[in-house]
């Protein structure tokens, strides 16, 4: 395997969004931009499934029970990541961002064709959680209990995935 481009971000609990307190988010810039139409059948043939096509929500969530993936297939946006103190993001066609359990994630803009899938490893279930204070502990106990992935979602056991996250 090539090298690959990896940006990895750390976020901090906020009060709000918990964001994870060891794994940080992964961000392969343009790593699929000749493949974008396939992202979905990628992550689903490394075994990140429950998987759809849409768009990211216009408000900051996360999910407490599961790590997500999601691969930019069309457009660009700005995403804000971590909650109101995280960081801006420009993305577009052919991007993939990682987010481990507990990231706050929210659309800013996003141009009028932008289209995303997203996966989970396994196919776990997903929740969304909005911030809600009485989540809590709760959400803090999920979060930590999300078990470690199996795969990169675009290079299976060989992917960066395993070494930022530790796994291997």
């Amino acid at each position: 395997m090539d090298t690959i481009e990896v940006i990895t971000m750390y976020f901090s609990d906020d009060g709000n969004i918990p964001n994870h307190p060891s794994l940080p988010v992964l961000i392969y810039p343009g790593v699929l931009r000749d493949r974008a139409g396939q992202t979905e059948s990628i992550f689903n043939r490394n075994n990140w499934g429950n998987s759809w096509q849409n768009g990211v929500f216009d408000y900051h969530h996360y999910h407490s029970n599961a790590h997500e993936v999601l691969g930019v297939m069309k457009g660009t946006a700005t995403l804000m990541l971590g909650g109101e103190n995280g960081k801006q993001i420009e993305v577009g066609e052919g991007d993939v961002l990682v987010l481990p359990a507990g990231t706050g994630h929210k659309k800013i803009h996003a141009s009028s064709t932008f289209k995303v899938a997203g996966a989970y490893p396994g196919g776990m279930d997903y929740n969304i959680k909005a911030c809600e204070s009485s989540e809590r502990p709760d959400v803090l106990k999920e979060i930590q209990d999300v078990p470690l992935p199996g795969n990169d979602p675009l290079f299976g056991k060989d992917g960066p995935l395993m070494d930022h996250w530790n796994i291997r």
